[in-house]
C-alpha cells in the first residue's frame, strides 16, 4: 500500500525513520532530499540472499565478529541510505534497532537496479567513501554478473579486482571469501 507523503521543509534522518513501513519502496535521505525507490525484482532479490549467505558462511569460517544485514538503513554524516548488503561490526547491532551508524559498517554493497545505475554507480559511492566505510562491493547484472571489489584508500574508492562470472574469485579482505558472480542471480 502507498501512501502520500506530506512533509514541509528540510527532511531529516528522524523523518525518514518515522514514516510507515511500506515494502513496496525504499526510502533513502541524499543530503535534505528524500529518494523514493521501487522494491528490487526477483533477481536482485536472489542474488542478494545468496551473496548474504556466501558472506554469513565466510564471516563465521573466519570467525569474524560481524553480522551480515540485508537492506538495513545505514546512517551516514551526510543523511541516511539502505545498501542492499551490509556487513557489520556485531557490536553495532546488538540494540534490535532499524539502522545501524556508518562507524559500525565495515563493507556495503550495491547491486545495481535499471533505475539507479547512477546513484549505485557514482552518488552512493562518494557518500560511503566520506562515511570512511572501508570496502564497497557493486554487484553488476548485465551484460553479464560481475562484482567490482573497491577499498578505502585516501578518502576514496580505489578499485582492487572485478571477478567476473564463470570463474571463482578468491577475496581476502574483509575476511576471505571465495565467489563466482555467475551463481549468485541465475535460477
Amino acid at each position: 500500500m502507498s501512501i502520500a507523503i506530506d512533509h514541509t521543509g528540510p527532511w531529516t534522518v528522524a523523518d525518514v525513520l518515522a514514516l510507515p513501513e511500506d515494502r513496496t519502496v525504499r526510502y533513502e535521505l541524499l543530503g535534505e532530499s528524500l529518494v523514493v525507490s521501487p522494491a528490487p525484482g526477483i533477481r536482485h532479490q536472489r542474488a542478494s540472499l545468496r551473496l548474504a549467505m556466501i558472506l554469513h558462511a565466510a564471516a563465521q569460517a573466519a570467525k569474524a565478529p560481524v553480522e551480515v544485514l540485508e537492506a538495513i538503513n545505514v546512517i551516514l554524516p551526510s543523511g541516511l541510505v539502505v545498501p542492499d548488503l551490509v556487513v557489520a561490526d556485531a557490536g553495532a547491532t546488538v540494540e534490535d534497532s532499524v539502522s545501524v551508524n556508518a562507524e559500525g559498517v565495515q563493507l556495503v554493497i550495491e547491486l545495481v537496479s535499471p533505475g539507479n545505475r547512477m546513484v549505485d554507480r557514482k552518488f552512493k559511492p562518494m557518500l560511503y567513501a566520506e562515511a570512511a566505510i572501508p570496502h564497497f562491493w557493486r554487484l553488476e547484472f548485465d551484460p553479464a554478473p560481475m562484482l567490482v571489489v573497491h577499498e578505502l584508500e585516501g578518502g576514496r574508492y580505489v578499485e582492487r579486482t572485478t571477478a567476473l562470472a564463470g570463474a571463482t574469485t578468491c577475496l581476502d579482505t574483509p575476511f576471505p571469501i571465495e565467489i563466482d558472480p555467475a551463481t549468485l542471480s541465475r535460477q
